[in-house]
């Protein structure tokens, strides 16, 4: 079996080569590490290897695992989940980056939360409308981007998805190519930059580059199965 320090290895050297092949820079896109239900041992292994952001889906585990590797310097933490709003005090302030922010009420609580600094936010966009997923449509993106500009102490950076999951990586591409379009227009229309777009996670991380992804959310491919 291979390690946790193989796999990142593989990753970091697939996402670099996609990069290249899109004319990028690799310090353009970072690599997620997504770690939940993953144990703290094993996101210190892969920050031993190379890992420095980290992603989790649950407001609990992303507290404790906090605590246990308060003693690694230089980890960054995304929370990458649907979070409920009474849950915010337990992640604003404390994460470089909330990817799924749907509503004008949660991106309010996290500003409340955020201390004294300004929380860096994404709306998370359902791609393909499915009822299983949370996250606003195309069309109502624009105005949820115009509503949280009006929100005290968040920073709207940018836009996420998830395709629906598929044997074929390109069959992602068409709703990562939409993303960045919409990305585009919201940009324009708030006339200022959303540089980020997390998208693409281990069966379609290299489609994603291509299409500009600038965070990419891999948990398989370097944790290995759950």
């Amino acid at each position: 079996m291979t390690s946790i320090a193989e796999r990142w290895a593989a990753v970091r050297a697939r996402v670099d080569a996609a990069c290249e092949r899109a004319g990028r820079a690799p310090s353009e896109v970072t690599i997620v590490a997504v770690s939940k239900t993953h144990s703290a041992a094993a996101v210190r292994e892969a920050a031993a290897a190379g890992a420095t952001d980290f992603g989790e889906n649950y407001a609990q585990e992303l507290v404790a695992k906090r605590g246990e590797l308060a003693d690694l310097q230089g980890i960054r933490w995304h929370y990458i989940g649907r979070l409920q709003s009474n849950k915010a005090k337990m992640v604003a302030g404390h994460v470089t980056l909330v990817h799924a922010v749907d509503s004008v009420s949660l991106a309010t609580e996290l500003g409340k939360r955020a201390g004294s600094g300004v929380q860096p936010i994404l709306i998370t966009v359902n791609a393909a409308g499915e009822d299983t997923k949370g996250g606003v449509t195309h069309a109502t993106a624009p105005d949820l981007a115009r509503a949280l500009a009006a929100v005290p102490n968040v920073r709207l950076d940018g836009l996420m998805t998830m395709p629906p999951p598929s044997d074929d990586p390109e069959a992602s591409r068409p709703f990562f190519v939409a993303l960045r379009e919409l990305r585009d227009r919201i940009a324009d229309d708030l006339g200022k930059p959303l540089p980020v777009l997390s998208m693409g996670m281990s069966g379609d991380y290299e489609v994603a580059i291509a299409c500009g992804s600038t965070h990419v959310r891999i948990g398989t491919a370097i944790f290995g199965a759950r």
